[in-house]
């Protein structure tokens, strides 16, 4: 299909084309998980597939959407803070252009993410702390250069961006809703941008009702779940650690906070935590089961699916959607780690060695 995420540009704050960049972001493909329904007893469990986006994460989304804003603008610099993805979406959208992108990275993000953004042309300024101080410098930089601020929590052009995964996601669910959404949480961005894609569309009245929204965040980054079990306000939050795994879900303080509590308290939802045990668990878990390699904020939220079953937040025989928002290719680290010392095994080229394998892993 050449559909993309600008299918959806009526309904969008940038409609006219002539600011789209070249590259091809969204209508990426919803993957029903047949096996892993019945093992979990659900009705239906699908997967969003957002790995598939040009640089691997559902983030394109909101990079896309922030470079046609500042080719309208006429801008000549965009710069954000970001443990990684949002960062190499904002350095391959800003590549596609010709547009230049100076992007604050905390110094220990993983170094393929890194990577990423360097091949791409972008100026990386490595930031000696956490996602939390990338965040500030940034702010600052861009209002002593005038440069144009992608960061989530400011730009709102983000959150229109991202809501287009969850237009996509009822159009080719032929505009019936699942039960519940359940995705990773981390500046709360991407949960705000799916519920106003939802409310949208319900506004509309092309679906007949809003989802259940549940956030997942990494245990030692969960600054909204104890918001929500505490029942505080958004103002009333306060910073929290940012120690996880799952780099691209770590915030001290999400600066969509006052957006991803509506979400849920508005869909009947919920916050869930995982520990960096489960994230890790569950990449080879939700790999073999559905074929999907997720990093592990992604499978945090797989994590999260297996928390939320167990507490009753869903229930047996319910619908779920699942975003994947980026490829385990970001983080083959973590992958390697969640095997737990798995390996292959090695004959040599030895024939006999062979069958002595095939024989003790009883393949045959």
């Amino acid at each position: 299909s050449g559909w993309s995420m600008w299918r959806y540009a009526p309904l969008l704050p940038v409609s006219d084309s002539t600011y789209f960049p070249p590259l091809h972001v969204g209508w990426t493909p919803l993957i029903a998980a047949p096996h892993l329904a019945q093992r979990l007893g659900l009705r239906a469990l699908w997967l969003k597939d957002d790995s598939r986006n040009p640089t691997g994460s559902l983030k394109d989304r909101a990079s896309a959407m922030v470079v046609a804003r500042a080719q309208q603008l006429g801008v000549k610099v965009i710069t954000t803070a970001s443990t990684g993805n949002a960062a190499a979406a904002l350095a391959g959208l800003c590549a596609s252009v010709g547009m230049k992108a100076v992007i604050f990275v905390p110094a220990k993000a993983p170094s393929a993410k890194i990577a990423q953004l360097l091949v791409y042309g972008a100026t990386v300024l490595l930031v000696d702390g956490t996602y939390d101080d990338a965040y500030a410098l940034s702010l600052q930089a861009s209002a002593e250069y005038n440069w144009y601020c992608r960061n989530t929590g400011m730009n709102p052009y983000t959150t229109e961006g991202k809501k287009t995964a969850a237009l996509e996601l009822c159009e080719q669910l032929a505009w019936r809703v699942p039960d519940v959404l359940i995705l990773s949480v981390g500046d709360g961005n991407i949960l705000a941008g799916q519920y106003k894609g939802f409310y949208d569309l319900y506004q509309l009245g092309w679906i007949a009702r809003m989802p259940r929204l549940i956030g997942v965040q990494a245990a030692g980054s969960d600054a909204l779940v104890r918001a929500w079990e505490q029942g505080l306000t958004a103002e009333a939050m306060q910073r929290g650690s940012t120690e996880t795994i799952a780099d691209s879900i770590s915030a001290g303080l999400p600066s969509d906070r006052t957006k991803a509590l509506r979400a849920v308290r508005q869909t009947d939802g919920a916050f869930v935590r995982v520990s960096d045990a489960e994230i890790l668990a569950a990449i080879p878990a939700l790999a073999r089961g559905s074929g999907i390699f997720a990093e592990p904020a992604c499978a945090a939220a797989y994590a999260g699916l297996l928390t939320a079953l167990e507490s009753g937040l869903v229930r047996k025989g319910e619908s779920v959607a699942l975003l994947v928002t980026g490829s385990g290719l970001k983080d083959v680290n973590a992958a390697m780690q969640s095997l737990a010392g798995e390996s292959g095994y090695p004959i040599g080229r030895d024939p006999a060695a062979m069958r002595q394998a095939v024989a003790r892993l009883q393949l045959a």
